[in-house]
Parts: C-alpha cells; structure tokens; sequence
C-alpha cells in the first residue's frame, strides 16, 4: 500500500527502510501462502453449510463513551513528517472522537482465523471498525456478524461511486460501504517491452502469451486477480454464477498452467512482482494499479505503463463493517461519514494511490492535487469502471475448490 515519498531524504530514506519491513496491506493480501487451515475457513463461508447467525448488536455506548478501535492494514492511511494522520487526526478535532488506530489487519484469513469465534457469538473482537476485502465482508455480512449502518448518521453515504452499488451480499449498502478501490490490469515497462515486441503497449490479456515475452511474464498471487482476468479474457462474466461455473474457472486454471509448464510465466508473486519489474526479471506482468503509480514516483519519470485489457479489468475493494459485537457503533459510522466527505476522500486518495469510491472527491482534488485528479488509475472514469467487474461471490465449497486448484499452480510456479 505504498505511496509518494516525502522530498525529504531523511524522512524518504526512514520510509523506505520501514517499507522493506513491514508488511503492507497489498503484500498480506497478495503473498501470504493458502496453508490447509486457511483454505479450511473457507467451509465457513456463504454457501459452505453454515447457517446466518441471529445476533443481537452490543449497546452502543457512543453518547457516554467517545472513544472507538479501527482495525486497518498497515500502510493505508495518510501519514505526515512527523508520523501522524492529518485527516484522522482532523476527525478527532471535530468529533471529540478518540480513535486508536491499529495497524493489525495483516491478512483476510489469518485475521478472521483469530476473531471468527467471537464473531459468531456476537462478542466484541476488538474493534468497533474493520475493513476486509469485499469478498470477505461478504462472508461477516452474510453469516450474521455484521451490524445495519444507521443512514441518520451516515449522511455522505449518498456520495458513493454508482460502481460499488447493487452488490449480491449488500445490494442496498446497509452493512458496508468500500474504503478504498483495487483494479486488476496489465503492468509493463514501457522501453522493454517496445523493445521485445516492437509494440507500444499491450492492449489484451493475450498480449501477456507473445513469444517474445517468455520467461519474462509474471502474474499475482492472488487468484481474484490473476484468474478474473483470465477468464474475463474467454469471455466469461466473473460476476455472475451462470458464467462462471467450475468448469469455466478450470478451464481458466488449465489454461494458466499451460502458461507456467510452457516457461511463459515465469514469476507467481504478490507484492514483490514490482521487484522483479524493477530489476528487468520481468517486462509485462498483471499487477494492481495503485502500485503503478508508486513505481513511477519512485523512479522519478514515466518508466512504466497500466492499461486495463480491452475485456476489462477486475475491480475490489476493502469495506468497513461495524462487527456485531463493537459497542461504539455511532462512533464508527461518524468517522466512516467522514471519510465519505469528498474532501477528506480527495486528500486520502491523494496519498494512498488507490481509488476513492467517493463522487465528488475528484473535483476537489483537480483543485488541490491536480496530478493525483488526472490520474486515471487513482481517479477513473465513468468510463473506466464500466469496464470492470468484481469476482462474485463464492460458495464454501467453491471457495476451497478455486483456492486449492490455484494453489497448485502457484506451488508448480
């Protein structure tokens, strides 16, 4: 979850340094290994048998308590010189709201592997507000563990992206709402690859399985990503469980590692991909867009491209939810509120390189930070979210089969 550095060296060479060791929100996502155990939770999710819990929300103790607990990933807020978080800091100011903010999110499944007991009785986990992957607010929301927002409280909820309404797990948007967006493309340093294929660009996910580029081709290690984009290549709808079936998703699975055994993809990798960008060990690889923009920063000129193919690109987010037992609840709605206030989303946007789901943020930001508004992959257009499509939503036993099946070719890779 990287962002520009800060023109001070001192600050920019700490920075880097803490970057090389901590794991980020995109490194956790990406890299983290499916063990067994993990791949087990999966049984637990929508569809895996469980039945939705009836729970009974804590006592929400706002008026007498102003204090509440954010569980975030690492790296994903902006932060200044001096180590704090002006906007964060800014909705204490105005609320009289003490927010401890925790760093403590490191991966969908090891953190619901540590919270999913308390979860399904309804007991406090710790926090009044977290922020999962869609696909794994689908499962809270879906098994019960997950409290209705109050749209009294909410008043900038009217400001979401048209994009992130209509979801299968929360179509009206009562139980989550998207903090930040990821698109799923095609990363590609623009000298190299000119030079191997003698193109400008690659506009199709079949532009990846020239001949020129093998062994010099990576893709992701999260299977969202990487396989979405395959079979929204074969024309199949990933949002949709008429199209993709389990046998689209095997056909796709076969398809990648065909790829692999042949030597055409030679790199399975989650944050470390741009590494390998970096180095030249690979020229084209698929790869999450806000890290685009960090690449170039960090290079200090326009040294590497991302385009969306041309059948689309694969679109998540990662949702706050207000878990069942969180005994703050108008608290966390106020700061949720908050950052819906396209200025606020504007200014966290502007740091974080990912995309507010926020309408109105970018006006504000064309006159505060224009080269972040102008950025197509921090602020798409209409146009662009068009053309993306979120992987729907599994079933228990969907979910073991896909991880297990793509684990096998990241284990072969």
């Amino acid at each position: 979850m990287n962002k520009p550095l800060p023109e001070d060296p001192m600050m920019r060479d700490l920075i880097k340094m803490a970057r090389r060791h901590q794991m980020t929100r995109r490194t956790a996502l990406a890299g983290a290994s499916v063990t067994a155990a993990a791949l087990a939770l999966a049984a637990c999710s929508p569809g895996g048998g469980a039945a939705k819990k009836k729970l009974t929300a804590a006592k929400d103790l706002s008026a007498s308590d102003p204090n509440m607990i954010w569980s975030n990933w690492s790296l994903y807020i902006d932060v200044d010189k001096k180590g704090a978080h002006p906007t964060l800091d800014r909705f204490k100011a105005e609320q009289g709201i003490t927010v401890e903010y925790r760093e403590d999110y490191d991966d969908n499944d090891t953190y619901y592997a540590k919270v999913k007991d308390q979860l399904a009785l309804g007991q406090d986990i710790g926090a009044d507000l977290v922020c999962p992957t869609s696909w794994m607010a689908a499962r809270w929301i879906n098994l019960g563990y997950t409290q209705t927002f109050d749209d009294k409280v909410l008043v900038n909820k009217k400001n979401i992206q048209p994009a992130y309404l209509g979801v299968a797990y929360d179509p009206k948007r009562e139980q989550s709402l998207p903090y930040q967006g990821i698109l799923g493309g095609i990363a590609y340093n623009k000298k190299a690859y000119k030079a191997a294929t003698g193109k400008v660009a690659p506009a199709t996910l079949e532009d990846l399985w020239n001949p020129s580029l093998k062994g010099r081709v990576g893709v992701l290690s999260e299977m969202r990503d990487t396989v979405g984009l395959i079979l929204m290549s074969q024309g199949i709808d990933i949002t949709s469980d008429k199209s993709l079936t389990s046998d689209a998703f095997n056909n796709a699975i076969a398809f990648l590692q065909k790829q692999v055994d042949s030597g055409q993809i030679a790199k399975i990798k989650g944050n470390s991909y741009k590494e390998d960008l970096v180095n030249g060990d690979t020229i084209a690889a698929i790869a999450w867009s806000g890290d685009i923009v960090q690449l170039n920063t960090e290079a200090g000129s326009d040294v590497y491209g991302f385009v969306i193919p041309e059948s689309g690109s694969t679109i998540a987010a990662d949702c706050f939810v207000i878990p069942m037992g969180a005994s703050h609840k108008t608290n966390a709605e106020k700061l949720i509120n908050f950052y819906y206030d396209p200025a606020n989303a504007a200014e966290l946007a502007n740091y974080v390189n990912y995309i507010t789901p926020v309408v109105g943020a970018r006006e504000i930001a064309l006159k505060k930070y224009p080269q972040a508004a102008n950025n197509e992959l921090i602020f798409p257009t209409e146009k662009t979210l068009k053309n993306t499509q979120a992987f729907r939503s599994l079933t228990g036993q969907e979910e073991l089969d896909f991880a297990t099946a793509f684990q096998a070719v990241k284990l072969g890779g």
